[in-house]
């Protein structure tokens, strides 16, 4: 454990101005707060914040971090208070501690939710003062050290998963290289130790039988530099067990067919030494194709500068080498660290390099809960990525496998929420189109446009992910609203009571809902039947009721029947359908694909609303004995208002050519358009097909249908029911 005066010289070494009494009196008060609390290794407790302090001090962080390393652990495992810390140390060190803290103390669902919520609570922290993080990434830093004397191995799985999935990435955004590698290759030990032996023999093996070939490069790549008049400091290294090992997944290589398991680092003394070392050693040796990336014309969003180039290097063996300057050098391996805003008084989240934070502030601001917050930064830190540009040429970077909904989120949310297309390099692209490193993005925006929640398929930033699902989730609730009012003024009609705000308020307690609003949305959920709430507010009603339900369905079906045109009259107390978003409150059964002018029904599903079926569709006889979940519905409104449903052909078509131009032809002609089409059987003779068209309504199909049947090539037209 390292001593209190060898802690205090460590950090007056780089920093002359260190406040050595608060240093001295932090130490004090950790050792008296844990006094015989002990660890899993057995070893006294405060020699882990102990620890964590002297890696914040070989971070060379200020005195205020070192404190709070100290002190990180006592709120949440002794009987200190923030209180006590804020009177005895401050009110910048007690905001440390407290974005370090863990929510151990709150009481909430599972430990996934507590855990989500844990990680939410540090995003809000270090988005207000990076040392938060970096405090944190010490303290999970020596928690991996001593990971082995764990004895549950469930625990210490769990622990090295979290460290995989959120504090390497954290690390790495960051730009503390160094410490993400150390945290993925202790975590890649506990996960898949046998992965991890497997790579380390045979890094073994590489070492016996060439011993000084790290050694023997470094030196011919430096007579190389020195020959073309550079000086420059050279270094070796292996790759960490885990960065072999997944390359080796990603490419599907073997060990034996890895090329660039050695890596070395050339630090000159300015950027013209850094391209003039490029030209020396592309010079000498030759390069291997498409491993060139030059990260100081186009820096990593988190600072990281640096030119990489593989090459067959000095005895045929592939290497990678890394060119940089000293400050570079410094930015690499200390990342967030080596700015040391945080003394000259600036915002220690300001910047290009920290737009990732940003970005994972709007994720938390739009997730409906700490889990799926989790679920989208998870998306949003892994480092796969392509380089972007805007018209102007901003930079955007974006995981792989980015399309343009992706790119238009992350300039802004409003831009993605109008985005209506995108041109990128100058053509217009799909919206699912997968974006490559280097292209120019233009998004097409419309003030008319708004989130549509097929996006979510194929989007893969969580910013965008996020996004959506807040909108469907905003439009979902205004739909299950407006329906379960009118499913309840239709239950209230049909008891032949009145329905009013008094009676609905005084039985919210019975259905566990806060305000008529979140009744209102539960009933037309199908969470909460309609007719259990008049039931609650007129009890007397209940028996006449049970009376009368064998009854209901029968009614409900005669009275669809006799609606001729599937229109419902103002007094007709029917569910109006249209106005309400398909997928969301109401849903077109598949089965019988039920247009406007089409007889209706609907049946209510727990937990999605309404599914609406034709009045003769199979289907609704699987119903028959369940008269609860039968409504009458209509299409009320005008039919000519731009909305387009989709109805179902089945279609006999001659053999020969050009009989699919012209079933197409004919339906482009009587404004159709053809979004799907499946050929179902084939012969020498006849292909039958199934085609789903986009029509306004039951008449507009007919019309298409007459079309198609007055064509020679077409043998037979129906309506498909299935």
């Amino acid at each position: 454990m390292i001593r209190q005066f060898e802690l205090v010289e460590r950090v007056k070494s780089y920093d002359p101005k260190a406040d050595e009494d608060l240093l001295n009196r932090a130490y004090v008060y950790g050792l008296r707060k844990h006094g015989a609390q002990t660890r899993a290794s057995g070893d006294p407790y405060f020699s882990h914040p102990v620890e964590v302090a002297g890696l914040l001090a070989d971070m060379r962080l200020d005195s205020a971090s070192i404190v709070t390393g100290l002190l990180h652990d006592t709120v949440e495992d002794t009987d200190a208070t923030l209180e006590e810390i804020e009177q005895l140390f401050g009110p910048q060190i007690a905001k440390l501690v407290d974005g370090v803290t863990k929510l151990s103390r709150l009481q909430l669902q599972s430990d996934d939710t507590k855990h989500a919520e844990n990680f939410r609570k540090l995003v809000v922290a270090m988005s207000d003062d990076i040392r938060v993080l970096l405090i944190k990434l010490a303290d999970r830093l020596h928690n991996m050290q001593t990971l082995r004397f764990i004895k549950d191995p469930d625990k210490r799985r769990r622990i090295a998963r979290e460290t995989m999935d959120i504090y390497a990435p954290l690390a790495s955004r960051i730009g503390m290289e160094h410490v993400k590698e150390q945290l993925e290759d202790m975590a890649f030990a506990e996960l898949n130790p046998e992965g991890r032996e497997s790579v380390v023999n045979r890094l073994q093996f590489l070492r016996e039988h060439g011993r000084t070939l790290v050694p023997d490069i470094c030196e011919e790549l430096r007579s190389a530099l020195k020959e073309a008049g550079i000086e420059a400091e050279v270094t070796g290294r292996e790759k960490t067990p885990y960065s072999i090992w997944r390359k080796m997944r990603s490419k599907n290589v073997s060990f034996e067919q890895l090329s660039d398991i050695m890596a070395f680092r050339v630090v000159v003394d300015s950027v013209q030494s850094c391209y003039a070392a490029l030209g020396a050693l592309h010079g000498r040796y030759r390069t291997v194709p498409n491993r060139f990336k030059d990260y100081i014309s186009v820096p990593k969003p988190n600072g990281y500068s640096s030119l990489h180039s593989g090459l067959h290097g000095p005895r045929g063996n592939r290497i990678e080498v890394q060119i940089r300057t000293e400050e570079m050098h410094d930015i690499s391996e200390h990342g967030a660290a080596a700015h040391w805003a945080y003394k000259e008084g600036a915002a220690t989240t300001e910047g290009r390099q920290y737009r990732w934070m940003r970005d994972l502030l709007d994720i938390l601001d739009k997730a409906s809960g700490p889990e799926e917050f989790l679920e989208h930064t998870k998306l949003e830190m892994f480092q796969d990525q392509v380089f972007c540009f805007t018209p102007k040429g901003d930079l955007h970077t974006l995981p792989r496998g980015a399309t343009p909904v992706d790119f238009a989120y992350a300039v802004h949310s409003q831009v993605g929420d109008t985005c209506v297309g995108a041109k990128v390099n100058g053509r217009m692209v799909p919206l699912r189109t997968p974006l490559q490193n280097g292209d120019q993005v233009e998004i097409v925006t419309s003030k008319a446009q708004t989130p549509s929640p097929t996006w979510e398929r194929f989007v893969v930033t969580g910013k965008a992910k996020a996004a959506i699902r807040r909108y469907v989730r905003l439009k979902q609730r205004e739909q299950y609203l407006s329906l379960g009012k009118s499913l309840l003024h239709k239950a209230f009609n049909e008891a032949g009571e009145a329905m009013t705000e008094k009676g609905l308020h005084d039985v919210l307690a019975n259905f566990k809902q806060q305000s008529i609003d979140d009744l209102y949305a539960a009933v037309g959920a199908a969470l909460v039947p309609a007719r259990e709430v008049v039931h609650a507010v007129y009890p007397g009603l209940k028996s006449r009721a049970h009376k009368a339900s064998a009854d209901v369905v029968p009614i409900a079906r005669a009275r669809a029947r006799l609606r001729e045109g599937g229109e419902a009259s103002p007094e007709d107390p029917s569910i109006a359908v249209r106005g309400l978003i398909p997928g969301m409150a109401v849903h077109f059964a598949r089965c019988c694909h039920p247009l406007p002018g089409d007889r209706i029904v609907g049946i209510i599903t727990t937990g999605k609303g309404v599914t609406i079926h034709t009045i003769d569709c199979e289907t609704l006889e699987s119903f028959a004995h369940q008269p609860e979940r039968w409504i009458d519905v209509g299409w009320q409104g005008s039919t000519d208002n731009g909305s387009k449903y989709v109805g179902r052909l089945r279609v006999t078509v001659e053999n020969r050519t050009g009989t699919l131009s012209s079933l197409s032809t004919v339906i482009a002609r009587n404004d159709g358009n053809i979004i799907n089409l499946k050929i179902t059987n084939r012969s020498s003779d006849f292909f039958d097909m199934l085609l789903d068209i986009e029509v306004s309504d039951a008449r507009h199909l007919a019309d298409i249908t007459a079309a198609l049947r007055a064509t020679p090539a077409i043998n037979a037209v129906e309506r498909a029911r299935a």
